[in-house]
């Protein structure tokens, strides 16, 4: 095995062995790879504190292709140290985390990395973690194969009069071909359609209107459990803390 050096995040943390953890770590040049953390569960050991979820840093390790590399050090570069302080932001970031996981394992797409990168770099500054999570949960729609029509009619191919987001007729429906739909309010088209084109890295400040919001996350929500297969358990969660806000 040889020695690299590779740029991560760690998605998720399996215990191996009394003493060790099996590191699911989203790399920016290799993808997704599994990386063994032998005694980091040992109080002492210098690789601890750095052997867990939400870790992004440079992982040196003994990289073995089509395996389980081993990790010798990490240079961390954030620890994200203000998600781990509240609840609902925490919350947030683990969902992302165990949703990336799963695109991640169908389509091992270097360009979510960044994605991943710059939408938890956004939670970590207080930026609105539930319109993070909309927005990013929406582009990796496409990574699924999946992703709605945000650009024109998904019926008729029509760019005009669109008055309905649908799940069923896979995103915008026109008034002409609009027959049973639910009729959307202009707000939620053009946000939706916001949230499509943005760059997260560029996003300094959400102010969108709650009523929008939650009517955006109901239909990714309801997408999601149409076209994608996934079941994420900690959305339960997520839920759970809308309905008590």
């Amino acid at each position: 095995m040889k020695i690299e050096s590779v740029e991560g995040i760690v998605l998720s943390e399996v215990n191996y062995s009394e003493s060790s953890k099996i590191l699911n770590v989203f790399t920016k040049d290799y993808g997704l790879i599994g990386i063994m953390s032998k005694g980091c569960r040992n109080m002492k050991s210098k690789l601890r504190g750095v052997s867990r979820k939400l870790i992004y840093g440079t992982f040196n390790i003994y990289y073995k292709e089509n395996g389980i590399s081993t990790l010798i050090s990490v240079d961390l570069i954030n620890s994200f140290s203000n998600i781990m302080k509240d609840l609902e932001r925490i919350s947030y970031s683990s969902y992302i985390l165990d949703l990336v996981l799963q695109v991640v394992r169908q389509n091992n797409d270097s360009s979510i990395f960044e994605l991943l990168k710059n939408t938890l770099i956004k939670i970590e500054d207080g930026i609105d973690s539930f319109v993070l999570t909309n927005i990013l949960e929406l582009k990796l729609l496409e990574y699924l194969g999946v992703k709605p029509n945000l650009d024109s009619c998904s019926i008729c191919g029509s760019t005009k009069n669109i008055v309905s987001l649908s799940g069923a007729d896979h995103g915008f429906v026109c008034g002409d071909c609009f027959t049973n739909q639910r009729v959307t309010s202009t707000d939620v088209i053009k946000t939706i359609r916001l949230y499509d084109l943005i760059d997260i890295s560029t996003i300094n400040k959400i102010d969108i209107d709650r009523k929008v919001c939650e009517e955006i996350n109901t239909f990714l929500d309801e997408y999601y459990d149409r076209y994608t297969g996934l079941y994420i358990k900690s959305k339960d969660f997520i839920k759970q803390i809308n309905r008590l806000n």
